[in-house]
């Protein structure tokens, strides 16, 4: 036997009886922790089984759609992927995604832009009239989108308040129809998506400010920091998780646009404020192929996906 057997047998020996207590324990609480597993599947076992009828088996019928030729009625026809091909082949789809990356400049780059300048103004002390500024910007988001579109047709209108406005200051050479112009009429969307989606952003930012601790900023102030090196030091930097958010929400809501869009133009004029969720309802409603609505549904789903993935990542090799 050697001198290092007989140094290594004490600590064997007093190690022996902590792994067997252990053991013991991990025995005893094994049944109360399975009940405990079993008994929480339980309660979640109808949540499940609900989200899967109404959510996961929809998807699967929309993949296995996507793959015919079908109209609703007559029998489908096999066609492998060829509607995803015509999804990236076909002029209207291709236009429709360019309209959407007009609007995404509206939806989600302004609305963050101006919720950001909003945050640092009414982040930090009590400014004046500063809760109604936030209530009027928040409005937005307790209505329904039905409503805001059914206002802004009305503001755009011929002779609705926009043109008002613009004779009475002598500016009437540039009253027009907003919503039945070719150049304008997408713009005049984005516009909307911007009001609607300001208040979202912020509020979040509002509250994320609120949550950086005030030793940051008064540091900031005694080594003589102004408001612009304030903002970009320490209340951007601090704001990287809600603005994560802001720009998963705003980008994917204006990728999937389909009401506003409905109830303001229907896709005109022509088809200069269409989206591909909009080609989406005419494939399976008005001029039914199914299968091509449902490979659109499918890529729109996977994009949305996809960019909430990306932005998630991007946040958190940020933050680490």
């Amino acid at each position: 036997m050697s001198s290092s057997d007989l140094v290594q047998r004490p600590e064997v020996s007093a190690a022996a009886p902590v792994a067997r207590s252990r053991a013991t324990r991990a025995r005893a609480l094994s049944p109360r922790m399975r009940r405990r597993r079993w008994l929480g599947l339980a309660f979640a076992a109808p949540a499940l089984l609900f989200y899967g009828f109404v959510v996961i088996v929809p998807i699967l019928q929309s993949v296995n759609y996507s793959f015919y030729r079908w109209d609703g009625i007559t029998a489908a026809r096999f066609v492998g992927v060829s509607n995803y091909v015509s999804f990236f082949t076909d002029p209207a789809l291709l236009e429709s995604l360019g309209h959407v990356l007009v609007l995404v400049v509206f939806f989600a780059l302004i609305p963050i832009a101006l919720g950001l300048l909003s945050a640092a103004l009414l982040g930090r002390g009590r400014t004046t009239g500063s809760g109604v500024y936030r209530w009027l910007l928040f409005l937005p988001q307790v209505l329904t989108s039905v409503v805001v579109a059914v206002i802004w047709k009305r503001i755009y209108g011929p002779d609705g308040p926009l043109n008002s406005a613009l004779r009475a200051v002598g500016l009437g050479d540039l009253a027009k129809n907003w919503l039945g112009d070719f150049t304008w009429a997408l713009p005049a969307l984005g516009v909307i998506g911007t009001w609607t989606a300001m208040g979202l952003c912020m509020v979040l930012f509002v509250a994320g400010v609120a949550a950086i601790p005030g030793e940051l900023f008064e540091q900031a102030r005694i080594d003589g920091a102004g408001p612009i090196r304030e903002f970009f030091s320490i209340t951007l930097p601090g704001l990287k998780g809600q603005v994560a958010v802001a720009l998963t929400l705003t980008v994917t809501g204006a990728l999937r646009t389909f009401d506003l869009v409905w109830i303001t133009t229907q896709g005109g004029p022509g088809s200069s404020t269409t989206t591909p969720a909009l080609l989406l309802y005419r494939k399976a409603f008005l001029n039914p192929d199914v299968g091509m609505a449902a490979a659109i549904g499918i890529i729109l789903a996977a994009v949305c996906l996809l960019v909430a993935l990306v932005i998630t990542r991007l946040s958190e090799e940020k933050n680490a």
